[in-house]
């Protein structure tokens, strides 16, 4: 969208940046990309996540451990991460798939991560606390401008 598209008044035979329209440029590359961006975080963070769930359920990419029992910890755990990853590469019902991974990565901290030790990087638990703060704030962002929610039902 060009910025004569947002403002009626500009002379659309003119360039589309006229002087008068630099303090509302920050503006605009907010309201164009911030939407497309946050869909992208959206996608890049489901595909990585759904990963540690294909790994568990599918053996892809092959991992020296068994895959886990379905009623255990690990299983629906993996379970969780292969289709709310897949959800939220789809952005379909982003917002309560989000609030529940995010709940998922808390629990699994202070679970598995925060007895090895005080650290996040030495009990291995730094990639759980940024998907827990990540998917928190998915569930409140929504899942941006290339998302089956704002498809289907008009969010964004």
């Amino acid at each position: 969208m060009a910025v004569h598209q947002l403002d009626s008044t500009t002379d659309r035979r003119v360039n589309a940046r006229p002087a008068a329209l630099a303090g509302a440029e920050t503006d605009w590359l907010q309201t164009v990309w911030a939407p497309r961006i946050l869909s992208l975080v959206r996608i890049v963070c489901g595909l990585i996540f759904m990963e540690h769930g294909t790994q568990k359920w599918l053996g892809f990419p092959p991992s020296a451990k068994a895959a886990p029992e379905f009623f255990t910890l690990s299983g629906f755990g993996g379970m969780l991460e292969l289709v709310g990853g897949a959800l939220l590469v789809l952005g379909l019902l982003t917002r309560p798939v989000a609030l529940l991974l995010s709940g998922e990565m808390a629990v699994a901290y202070w679970i598995g991560h925060a007895p090895r030790g005080f650290f996040p990087v030495l009990n291995g638990g730094d990639a759980a606390i940024l998907y827990c703060f990540i998917f928190l704030y998915l569930a409140f962002a929504g899942g941006g401008a290339w998302s089956l929610d704002r498809a289907i039902w008009r969010k964004p």
